[in-house]
């Protein structure tokens, strides 16, 4: 318990870091003379570079373990940040974000790994993983509106600069705090052993229509992300994007905190969650009489229902094997829609709203998931190896 109380103190400082760059990154980008289009590629080449740390860190975090790999995402990281403050064109920055974006895949992967093999109890495991949402959730609910109000009052430069120095201090404090690999993966080895004979990929256990979730959830967070910040790139604009960010945060912490939710089903949970943010999709592209924040506090419950409830999902279905894998799967999954999305917001903004784009998208990947059996429960990997459509 103390090595999770240690990891969700390094996820918040590390989360809020992130998050505060969420509002002022457009806007620093309009300063420096980028057009819309640009934006949406400064945007998406962050996750399309993740996908090949993520490639990395599924076999690096499953081999050696967490913990190196948490520190140098953070401390890597922070050292782009510091670099980021003395951009001057739109080009360094592109290449700075693509940087970042794969320093930083490590950093997820990493986490959900050596939390889960902190127990192998499931239901332990689920708890862990709403921990998880619950600190990303809190760091994620002041921090946009945080960063938004240091770049009123000090500029773009200072702040990235102390966001910087925010992640390498969290970085050498997990040199020290987190333990090493041999102490956390005793269960893991111990799991790994017993499949140490199993043959079976990842892929052939989990079916890849699981894996379109991830992706059509994180294109339509790109879309989002994009489109918010376009409303208003003045300083007061900057302000408003904070504070609804900010609802968007305190909607799914609201979820996460509905404790009782947890004794449902993570599958019925994921399907829940995708179908409500589907709607709120569709109200912010069609429905306007309803307001932005009440529809954005819906959207982030429709969140704080899905990321939990999606990584106890992958969990029961990989059966505890090969977790650095599964979660650099679905990494890798969330990156690619990560970067389709405010890529394809930029090119179609003027002509249909990407809102709308994003409300299809989450209702085609409610209608390719497997039909799920109330009778049956989620199997192991034996199981579903046999019959990868059981749920």
């Amino acid at each position: 318990m103390k090595t999770a109380l240690w990891l969700y103190l390094f996820l918040f400082l590390a989360f809020f870091d992130l998050h505060a760059q969420y509002p002022i990154l457009t806007p620093f980008a309009v300063s420096l003379g980028a057009a819309p289009v640009f934006i949406g590629w400064m945007m998406g080449i962050y996750a399309l570079t993740h996908i090949p740390g993520n490639l990395i860190a599924g076999t690096v975090i499953d081999r050696h373990g967490s913990r190196r790999y948490i520190i140098f995402s953070l401390v890597s990281a922070g050292v782009i940040l510091l670099l980021q403050a003395h951009v001057e064109f739109p080009w360094q920055l592109i290449v700075l974000r693509s940087l970042s974006g794969f320093v930083l895949a490590f950093l997820s992967p990493a986490c959900l790994a050596l939390l889960a093999s902190l127990s192998q109890d499931l239901v332990k495991q689920g708890k862990y993983m709403s921990g998880h949402g619950v600190i990303h959730t809190l760091a994620s609910v002041i921090s946009p509106a945080a960063g938004a109000f240091i770049v009123a009052n000090v500029g773009f430069a200072t702040t990235f600069q102390s966001l910087g120095w925010l992640l390498i201090g969290t970085g050498i404090m997990a040199i020290f705090c987190v333990p090493a690999p041999k102490h956390l993966s005793n269960s893991s080895q111990h799991v790994s052993q017993a499949n140490v004979n199993s043959t079976t990929p990842i892929p052939a256990v989990i079916p890849w229509r699981y894996f379109v979730l991830p992706f059509v959830i994180s294109c339509a967070q790109g879309i989002l992300f994009f489109e918010l910040p376009l409303r208003d790139t003045g300083i007061s604009g900057m302000m408003s994007t904070g504070i609804l960010f900010s609802v968007l945060s305190i909607g799914a912490l609201f979820t996460l905190c509905l404790l009782f939710l947890n004794r449902y089903s993570p599958f019925k949970r994921v399907v829940a969650g995708v179908l409500l943010m589907a709607l709120c999709f569709f109200c912010l592209a069609a429905v306007h009489r309803i307001p932005l924040m009440v529809t954005l506090f819906i959207l982030g419950s429709a969140k704080g229902l899905i990321f939990p409830a999606m990584a106890s999902l992958f969990i029961k279905l990989s059966g505890g094997f090969r977790l650095g894998r599964v979660f650099s799967l679905q990494s890798i999954a969330m990156s690619l829609g990560s970067f389709i999305g405010p890529v394809a917001a930029g090119q179609i903004r003027g002509n249909i709203s990407p809102y709308f784009i994003g409300f299809l998208l989450l209702m085609l990947g409610l209608m390719l998931l497997p039909v799920y059996r109330k009778s049956s429960s989620i199997p192991y990997p034996s199981v579903l190896h046999s019959n990868p459509d059981l749920i």
